[in-house]
């Protein structure tokens, strides 16, 4: 296990009808994420709904499953926000609860500049002591962490990996042979392809309902057996289609994890609606 672990999940947050926040399944999803195969517990990233949870909702999140988890994964508190003061509070606020490591991700809506991406990532850095892991998503955040501004990162002490999810094959494998920074595939359609290109691991979504077989890919790729790896990309492909491409990546996860009886609902909060929501014309007949 790394400092944030191997085989981590997205994980979602399970809610009740109405949107407060399920216990019991929060406990239930841990139990099942732990037994399945997952040594890094993503906690209030992007799949977690953190644009809707307040900071005292992702706090609790986080204290709850590092007390939950213990020593047996990683615990790594998705604090990433566009508001740079913002980010900080929550960062230290995961700190005091118990977290292991931070996701940062690259500041969305405000298309900051590469100097801009730059001082906020630096800025929450410095303010815990714990490892950052960088989000790179452009297609949610609007802006891409450039090469360079990844290799300025890197000679941060507390900035050590990137969960890529920009999914540009050469650009990571020329920054990982360019600084320590260990990369981890966020996106599930591509993991095998990362994994063989040199990636420390995954930061799956699918990982909530196949953790067992998101394991068997890394320990397979690791073994050198790219056959065998094909063939377990191959048959994740039509959870992976199902959960990542019909729409939001929570809504899927958690449709999936309340039919397999592992969450009781599968309730999420606005402006997400459960998967199967008939849309509502609104339009005026001409």
């Amino acid at each position: 296990m790394t400092e944030f672990g191997v085989n981590l999940v997205a994980m979602v947050t399970p809610m009740q009808p109405g949107g407060g926040l399920c216990a019991s399944g929060r406990t239930r999803l841990v139990d099942h994420l732990l037994a399945t195969g997952c040594d890094g517990l993503v906690v209030g990233g992007t799949t977690g709904e953190s644009p809707t949870l307040s900071d005292a909702e992702s706090a609790g999140l986080v204290r709850a499953v590092a007390d939950q988890v213990g020593n047996r994964a990683r615990v790594i508190a998705g604090v990433g926000t566009y508001d740079t003061a913002a980010s900080i509070r929550r960062a230290r606020e995961a700190e005091a609860a118990g977290a292991d490591a931070l996701l940062l991700v690259c500041p969305y809506y405000s298309r900051p500049t590469q100097a801009g991406v730059l001082a906020h990532c630096l800025a929450v850095a410095d303010a815990t002591e714990l490892p950052v892991m960088l989000y790179d998503v452009p297609a949610r955040t609007g802006v891409a962490m450039a090469p360079s501004t990844l290799a300025e990162l890197a000679a941060h002490p507390r900035i050590r990996a990137v969960k890529d999810a920009k999914g540009d094959l050469f650009e990571a494998m020329t920054v990982m042979s360019r600084t320590s920074l260990a990369y981890y595939c966020g996106i599930d359609e591509l993991n095998l392809p990362y994994l063989a290109c040199g990636a420390t691991g995954l930061v799956s979504v699918v990982a909530n309902v196949a953790a067992d077989r998101t394991a068997d890919l890394i320990r397979t790729v690791r073994d050198g057996d790219l056959v065998k790896a094909r063939a377990i990309q191959d048959a994740l492909g039509p959870l992976t289609d199902r959960i990542m491409r019909a729409g939001p990546g929570a809504v899927h996860a958690k449709a999936a994890l309340a039919e397999l009886g592992v969450i009781p609902h599968a309730s999420v909060r606005l402006p997400l609606v459960e998967a199967g929501t008939p849309t509502r014309a609104t339009a005026t007949p001409p």
